[in-house]
């Protein structure tokens, strides 16, 4: 996902949709209809109108560990050149559920799912490291993940 123009800001009632959302996405839509006053048919089409602009995506989300993925790993990348390339590249790799361009020590913050130790060396030797423009790459293991929430609410 690169970075796109800003959406139209959110009047109130679809801000307090997509926090309902963050708490449940399974939310019935009749429940969040209920809660923000709107009919089940309008709270639905705000929705699918908001998820078709981009501003909300639905999705489970997951303990990487009970799923097989047995390390995790935040790399640190420095980049020779325009670092908004060469992340657009890294978005390719499956792997990588995180990508973004900082402003700091590192120019570009992966951050890497994968099965084991091998896995985690393969990807960043084969495809990470071989990319041209990165100069160095510094990998953070994760030794346990205490707090992963997508409920941080809308401004």
């Amino acid at each position: 996902m690169s970075s796109k123009p800003a959406q139209p800001a959110l009047d109130d009632i679809s801000k307090r949709i997509v926090e309902l959302l963050q708490e449940d996405g399974r939310r019935p839509y009749a429940e969040i209809a209920r809660e923000v006053g709107l009919s089940e048919a309008a709270a639905r089409q705000r929705v699918q109108r908001m998820t078709e602009a981009g501003v909300i995506q639905i999705v489970a989300v997951t303990d990487p560990m009970q799923l097989g993925f047995r390390r995790m790993s935040m790399i640190g990348i420095r980049v020779s050149g325009d670092p908004r390339t060469i992340a657009e590249e890294l978005t390719t790799i499956p792997e990588l559920a995180y990508v973004v361009v900082t402003l700091g020590t590192f120019d570009i913050l992966v951050e890497a799912v994968c099965e084991d130790d091998e896995h985690l060396i393969d990807l960043i030797a084969t495809r990470i490291r071989t990319i041209p423009g990165i100069a160095h790459t510094e990998s953070l293991l994760y030794a346990g993940l205490y707090k992963d929430l997508y409920n941080w609410g809308t401004r």
